[in-house]
């Protein structure tokens, strides 16, 4: 059984059961980098005060630097009862560079070191998320171009209501994606806060230099508050509610990927190396990616649950509770990075079947509020031209015609006000290019707001 650092205030070893319960060494082996290139700041910090010499720190830093190599090859040996990483790395330390690696954890508690470990790792993971959502945010944009003259009924309260250019709607998932790396942006901020030196939460005695610390480690900013550098985990939280906000977007398309590749809708076929079939019936295509994303999207959205309520009644400054934090949110980390890719490798092989969807756009009476708009244009109140197509529109149903199926004389009961000219008005082009209100989805809106969009993405905005 290994030594503990704390051994010497205890009369008993550490019971088995105790060790295998309280190890996490699972799970936060995989912030082993940040813990070493964290060491490796501080005892060069350490060395810059006077607290160690040069030579020890050069003794510690190409023992911390064998350690690594044993870690990225896979030859290092884990034990419970080292319970973290942290533990892990000084032990073989000992072994490697002898006494002193018994000077490394002077002026730090594995409280901000924990702290710091974290910070490291979500500001990677962060913007490896951004990228990832630059990528998708690509894909949309290509999308859309590829089929930007495409028209299809929008939606509200699933029933088909006006007819929307295919990449509108896609721009619109643009929008959500844009907004979400935003909230990454603004988030990597709050994450990049140095905590080394907090100490257990009271600060130390020893006459650290932070600033220096954290220039070591990219930081530009470091904590204020020693009881709050290592309680903080907001963060963790911060962070998730992103995610969690990002992943209902993608659960969101996921959604209407899978209905749009339904043979009730028939708009997209999803590519087949994008699809699994049955065990049992051989005709069917599932849309399994979809299906999944929309699935995990509840992980991300347990994960931030899981945190909020892990840290809503811990008292000052930090508990043991909080180990808590890593599983949750490494799991987070994983499941929003592999969803962000695999969207941006599977919407660019869907087909879009632009000619269901026309047909789709033309039934159903989408022109409804086009022929309202018409007969305000020329002179009726909205309110009553409204009441006068939804006459129309019931007209239309008994026999079984569209709107724009009616004949003159047909329509003509319902208000003289309409002319020949009302039928151009109720074409799919013309309904359209009418709707040019700042973000509405005319031709020419959806041109600019493409023209934009490779714009903000080319000079790397939200990035």
């Amino acid at each position: 059984m290994a030594e503990k650092p704390w051994d010497g205030r205890f009369s008993e070893k550490t019971d088995k059961s105790v060790e295998a319960f309280t190890a996490s060494i699972a799970y936060d082996r995989r912030l082993y980098p940040y813990d070493i290139a964290g060491s490796i700041a501080h005892c060069r910090m350490l060395a810059k005060v006077g607290v160690i010499t040069d030579e020890e720190a050069s003794q510690l830093v190409e023992g911390l630097g064998t350690i690594k190599r044993e870690l990225d090859h896979g030859k290092f040996v884990f034990d419970d009862s080292l319970e973290d990483i942290h533990m892990h790395i000084e032990a073989r330390l000992l072994q490697v560079a002898g006494k002193v690696a018994q000077k490394l954890h002077t002026a730090r508690s594995r409280n901000d070191q924990v702290a710091l470990d974290v910070r490291m790792y979500l500001r990677e993971e962060t913007r490896q998320t951004i990228d990832l959502l630059k990528g998708l945010r690509t894909v949309l944009v290509d999308l859309a171009e590829a089929h930007a003259d495409v028209v299809m009924p929008g939606y509200t309260h699933t029933q088909r209501a006006q007819p929307v250019l295919f990449a509108h709607h896609m721009l619109a998932y643009y929008e959500m994606f844009f907004r979400d790396q935003q909230r990454f942006n603004e988030c990597l901020t709050r994450i990049n806060v140095m905590p080394l030196g907090a100490a257990a939460l009271a600060g130390t005695t020893y006459p650290i230099d932070r600033t220096y610390t954290a220039e070591l480690l990219d930081f530009p900013a470091v904590s204020a508050n020693s009881m709050d550098a290592v309680s903080d985990r907001d963060f963790v939280l911060e962070f998730l509610s992103a995610a969690s906000i990002c992943m209902v977007h993608l659960s969101r398309l996921s959604e209407e990927l899978v209905l749009w590749s339904t043979s009730e809708f028939g708009f997209i076929t999803l590519s087949d190396a994008f699809a699994t079939g049955s065990s049992i019936m051989p005709q069917k295509k599932n849309p399994d990616i979809p299906e999944i994303v929309r699935g995990k999207t509840g992980r991300v959205v347990g994960a931030l649950m899981a945190l909020i309520t892990l840290m809503k009644s811990l008292p000052m400054a930090y508990n043991r509770d909080m180990q808590e934090d890593k599983e949750p949110l490494f799991d987070a980390v994983d499941t929003l990075k592999a969803c962000l890719s695999i969207n941006a490798q599977m919407l660019p092989r869907i087909t879009v079947n632009r000619d269901t969807m026309r047909r789709a756009a033309s039934m159903g009476f989408l022109n409804a509020t086009d022929m309202a708009d018409y007969l305000v244009g020329q002179g009726m109140p909205f309110r009553k031209a409204h009441d006068c197509v939804g006459k129309a529109v019931a007209f239309a149903l008994e026999k079984g015609k569209e709107l724009d199926q009616l004949t003159l004389d047909e329509l003509k009961p319902f208000s003289q006000l309409i002319k020949p000219d009302l039928f151009d008005h109720l074409t799919l082009e013309h309904m359209i290019d009418r709707r040019q209100s700042l973000g509405g989805t005319a031709t020419d809106n959806v041109r600019q707001a493409l023209a934009e969009a490779r714009k903000v993405l080319a000079a790397g905005e939200a990035a």
